[in-house]
């Protein structure tokens, strides 16, 4: 009996001391496996101190003048604003938690027992699949790793996750999650989702359009409520809709009432919207000059630039209209500036009638396209005649005028558009009637080299072939753009300041200012210069003769310079104008260059929508009398005669003009 109970004792010991081994070995394997835990942790897992300060691609926004109307947004791959936490409604927040990560708040960075349900779910599938992952697991794998499903990358995902939810308060982390993931249709953060889907910013959303976009990012493509059948998409939402009741989030009233909301009924249609496309994209040009392409599309810019938004809508209509006013002239397209001659800010840019329009390649800018100016060049010329001492009084015999060999094998013998002579007649009255012969006079007085400079002086940047230019550049012989010659006519209205284009007042990033337009401002031509000009082209009287008391360019009670231009064969019409405070360009013709109908010259296809571009805005600008000049008596008894100059000699206007001889060029007012 002793020996039984002695043999009992001993095999209770030796399974006792069986159970402390493998006790013993376990502890050894659990030691092992959490300093193979610790050593990951430690050595294979990136620091995240730097989580914060990663940067995210951003989009960059194009902006009226106040800040507030859109014009573009612009973004590579992903197309992101960032926002921060007091702008991220809780009501997002909390669909989110339902849809990803119920214990969100609780669990260490992971939750065991998500994890645990992901790894039956894996055994009964037969493969590695993604599951089990929380926000802060999201967070490292978007941030830290690939998305590679290996058990390895588990692991480190799990480690990091942990490392992130030690380092940062829960709502830090939540915030960076929802402004990093994405929702389809190339929009990234709840900001971008919001806007694109909804219209609206993210802070506005309700409970039906949180659990709508909180449905999106487990498989963009699948659950886009673009695609022809989304109803899994509003599936899922319920889903979502429904934990949120559960966990207390929305009351009972608050979940009926959105279960039984149409969300995809408000999903606004897919679209890349842009306001002035033309103007935006001169903008972005310009942009991607000074800041390169990357930076500018992944930067989240805030771009204010130049443009009136109501100017600008109403360059847009009345171009529109005046263009297929135009069709029966043979001109189908049309274009319009609009510049502050205070500050030389673009107000107004549209390249054609229609950006969209492919018939009449609409997205071609006419605004910076080259395109012969016809007489609305002569004001150039003219200002350099009073520069070197001629004055509005002064006089010229408007006669036919052989100017010689024009490389032609013929001589160059202009003529005023309406086939007639008018004798003797002051320097205000020929340019104020656009007549052709007196310019040409003036310009071989002045000489041509120096009028290109005092061209080049006020703004026109296409001047470039010095020998390549005549006689005939006064009548528009040369290209420039719609832009520049806006610019250039801006200067007379400036009392003889020239200010540069400007089309970007400031461009911010996180609330910093990186660029802000400096302006320009520099007396290119003295005062009294440009007030002739100012006074000639507004004298409505002196215009009268050619144009007629009552034409698109005369306004009663205001006062309202403008010149017409119009090229050979009616290729172009052009008119420019302007007030102390606004200078305005049209053009209008045919993109590829085609001629309009006989008789389409300046004063009947662009002067009308210039006009009516003119009479709604100068109740808002004003128009008020440009300051008289000072006129000088001994400049007024000087004659341009002949081609050449001479002292004044008496000369009556009822007196026959001399005949015609030779080979004879007409060129358009």
């Amino acid at each position: 009996m002793h020996r039984d109970r002695k043999r009992k004792f001993s095999l209770s010991n030796l399974i006792s001391a069986c159970i402390r081994v493998v006790l013993w070995f376990s502890g050894l394997l659990l030691l092992g496996a959490a300093g193979g835990f610790a050593l990951i942790y430690w050595f294979r897992t990136p620091d995240v101190g730097d989580l914060f300060r990663k940067p995210l691609m951003q989009t960059s926004v194009l902006y009226d003048r106040t800040g507030t109307h859109v014009l573009y947004e612009l973004h590579g791959e992903e197309n992101r604003k960032v926002i921060p936490h007091d702008q991220i409604p809780d009501i997002v927040r909390q669909a989110t938690i339902a849809t990803e990560d119920a214990h969100y708040y609780d669990h260490p960075g992971f939750d065991p027992r998500a994890i645990v349900r992901a790894a039956f779910r894996d055994i009964e599938n037969g493969r590695f699949a993604q599951g089990g992952s929380t926000v802060t697991q999201q967070i490292a794998r978007i941030f830290y790793l690939n998305s590679h499903r290996t058990l390895v990358r588990k692991l480190n995902e799990i480690v990091i996750a942990v490392k992130i939810n030690r380092a940062y308060s829960k709502d830090a982390i939540l915030d960076l999650y929802l402004n990093s993931i994405p929702y389809g249709s190339n929009t990234y953060g709840i900001e971008a989702a919001s806007e694109a889907f909804f219209g609206k910013a993210a802070s506005s959303l309700t409970a039906d359009e949180a659990a709508f976009l909180a449905a999106m990012p487990k498989a963009t493509t699948y659950y886009s409520p673009y695609r022809s059948q989304s109803v899994e998409l509003v599936a899922r939402q319920h889903d979502i809709i429904r934990r949120m009741s559960a966990l207390g989030y929305v009351t009972s009233a608050e979940e009926a009432r959105a279960l039984a909301t149409d969300t995809l009924a408000k999903v606004r249609p897919k679209r890349d919207a842009i306001v002035a496309p033309h103007f935006v994209f001169s903008v972005i040009d310009e942009l991607r000059r000074k800041f390169g392409n990357d930076f500018l599309s992944q930067g989240g810019l805030r771009i204010i630039t130049s443009l009136d938004a109501d100017v600008q809508s109403i360059a847009e209509d009345m171009v529109a209209r005046g263009a297929a006013a135009n069709v029966g002239n043979g001109a189908e397209n049309a274009a319009l500036v609009a510049k502050d001659v205070r500050t030389g800010e673009i107000l107004a840019m549209a390249g054609s009638r229609n950006y969209f329009d492919t018939d009449i390649d609409g997205q071609v800018n006419v605004a910076l396209a080259l395109r012969q100016p016809g007489s609305a060049f002569k004001p150039f010329v003219y200002a350099k005649a009073f520069e070197d001492g001629f004055e509005p009084e002064s006089h010229i015999l408007d006669a036919p005028v052989d100017f010689g060999p024009d490389g032609s094998g013929h001589d160059y013998i202009p003529r005023n558009y309406s086939g007639q002579f008018y004798g003797m007649l002051t320097m205000r009255q020929t340019l104020s009637m656009s007549l052709n012969v007196p310019a040409v006079q003036t310009l071989n007085v002045v000489g041509v080299q120096n009028a290109i400079d005092l061209a080049r002086t006020l703004g026109i940047t296409t001047l470039s072939d010095n020998g390549h230019y005549g006689l005939s550049l006064v009548l528009g012989g040369a290209d420039v753009r719609l832009l520049d010659i806006v610019s250039a006519y801006s200067v007379f209205a400036a009392d003889g300041i020239r200010r540069d284009p400007v089309e970007i007042l400031r461009v911010e990033r996180s609330g910093k200012t990186l660029y802000k337009d400096p302006g320009t401002s520099e007396r290119v031509i003295d005062p009294e210069i440009a007030r002739r000009i100012d006074s000639i082209l507004s004298d409505n009287a002196a215009r009268t003769p050619v144009f007629g008391p009552r034409s698109p360019l005369a306004f009663p009670g205001s006062t309202v310079a403008a010149k017409t231009g119009t090229t050979q064969e009616y290729r172009d019409a052009w008119t420019i104008g302007f007030t102390r405070s606004i200078a305005v360009g049209v053009w209008a013709g045919n993109n590829d260059n085609r001629p309009m109908k006989q008789g389409a010259d300046g004063v009947f296809v662009a002067a009308p929508i210039w006009r009516d571009f003119m009479n709604r805005i100068i109740p808002r600008f004003g128009a008020e009398p440009f300051p008289p000049y000072a006129a000088n008596p001994a400049g007024a008894d000087r004659l341009i005669s002949g081609g050449t100059e001479s002292s004044f000699v008496t000369f009556s206007l009822s007196q026959p003009a001399p005949p015609e001889s030779k080979k004879k060029h007409k060129h358009k007012k």
